[in-house]
Order: structure tokens, then C-alpha cells, then sequence
């Protein structure tokens, strides 16, 4: 991408396309394309600029994402948290998208987008939800959010939540800081990355909500 591109989009840094990579960017770039993911998008298009990063990037990611035993609509709800705390306009796209592809309720989506506080019929969503929140509103978790991630998902579960919200937070702040924005370059938030003195807070979630099937609660080892 020329410099005059870049400076009308506003994106702090060059977004390199395949004729302006180095052979070492290149192989990178074909192991993401050619991978789950299937393209170079946001954050790995910043990373991409220090080779070995985008490569440890790009696998931890993917594992994350798609490897976890949390099946993927709890763990898109809690990218959403993530992208809903940090305003982050493109994780906030093309997650929201995940989301709704993995089931979470268009309501349970736009209460987080708009900051209300949303409902969960299923336990799981709730249980995820706060435990997301959080730890992103304190950097804490309290036990017994804790225990009823652990009590889910078992004690490896926990470790593989937590791990998908602090990398989804680096994904975030890597976004606001080259200032990436939403693929059609609208705001989903009233309040923007860099005009927020204040994160915004998260509200607590409640139970309620339409009945939508549970997983079953596992035991820890």
C-alpha cells in the first residue's frame, strides 16, 4: 500500500501487499492464508512488519481461536468483551460476525456493543461473560467465577480462557494503537479509540433470556 493510502486511512503504518513483502514475510504470509484463518487481516498485517512476531502471532492465535475445548460461541463471547472494553472497531467486526456464525443470540451481541447489560439463559454464556469482564474491568477474577469456569471446563479450560482473553487484549491495543478501523470504516461504538479519557465499563450479565442449550459441566482432575 502507498504512503498516500495509508495517510487517508488513517492506519499509522504501511500495510504491505505481497509485492512489497520480503521472502521471510511471504512464507508468513502463506502459512496464515493458507491456514484457518484463510487471509492476512488486522492485527497480523501490524505484526507481519517483524517476521518472527506474525509467525509466534499467528499460531498462538490460531490456536486460541480455534483449538481450545471451549467450543467457539463461548469463546467469541469472550472476544467480544475484550473488544467491546478496549472500543476496538475491527475485532469488534469481525468478531461480532464469529459470534453470531457460532450462535450467540443478535440480542446477547448488540447489549455488549451498546453497553447494556445483557441476559443469559444459558449458564455458560454467563459464566463466561463474567469471567471475561472481570478480569478486564479489574484484572482479577473473583473465585467463585473462578470455580465456575474450572467446574465447566476443568482446570485446563480456565488456563485456555484466560489465554484467549489476554491475547484478544493484545490484539485489541495493537489495533488502537496503529488505528485500524472497521472494514467499512464506521465506528460501532459511541466512544471511540482516542477519545476516551475512560474505558468503558463493562455492566454485569444476569441470567434470563430465551432457553438456549447448556454444556455439560465437567470435572476437574
Amino acid at each position: 500500500m502507498s504512503e498516500v493510502a495509508v495517510r487517508v486511512s488513517g492506519i499509522r503504518i504501511p500495510l504491505l501487499d505481497t509485492t512489497e513483502m520480503s521472502s521471510e514475510q511471504l512464507l508468513i504470509h502463506d502459512e496464515i492464508v493458507e491456514g484457518r484463518r484463510g487471509r492476512l487481516v488486522g492485527p497480523l498485517r501490524a505484526a507481519i512488519l517483524v517476521p518472527e512476531l506474525a509467525r509466534h502471532w499467528s499460531r498462538m492465535g490460531e490456536f486460541l481461536r480455534y483449538g481450545t475445548r471451549l467450543p467457539s460461541r463461548y469463546t467469541e463471547l469472550a472476544i467480544l468483551v475484550v473488544g467491546r472494553r478496549w472500543a476496538a472497531a475491527l475485532e469488534w467486526a469481525i468478531h461480532a460476525e464469529a459470534a453470531q456464525a457460532a450462535g450467540l443470540s443478535v440480542v446477547t451481541i448488540e447489549t455488549i456493543r451498546t453497553g447494556g447489560r445483557p441476559s443469559f439463559s444459558d449458564p455458560a454464556e454467563l459464566e463466561v461473560y463474567e469471567f471475561a469482564r472481570s478480569l478486564q474491568q479489574t484484572g482479577r477474577v473473583p473465585d467463585d467465577e473462578y470455580a465456575a469456569i474450572e467446574a465447566r471446563w476443568s482446570i485446563e479450560g480456565a488456563v485456555e480462557l484466560t489465554a484467549v482473553i489476554g491475547y484478544y487484549t493484545m490484539v485489541a491495543i495493537t489495533l488502537n494503537a496503529h488505528r485500524f478501523p472497521a472494514p467499512d470504516g464506521s465506528t460501532p461504538f459511541a466512544d471511540e479509540p482516542g477519545h476516551l479519557e475512560v474505558l468503558p465499563a463493562l455492566p454485569m450479565g444476569e441470567a434470563g433470556g430465551p432457553s438456549e442449550a447448556s454444556p455439560e459441566r465437567t470435572v476437574s482432575n
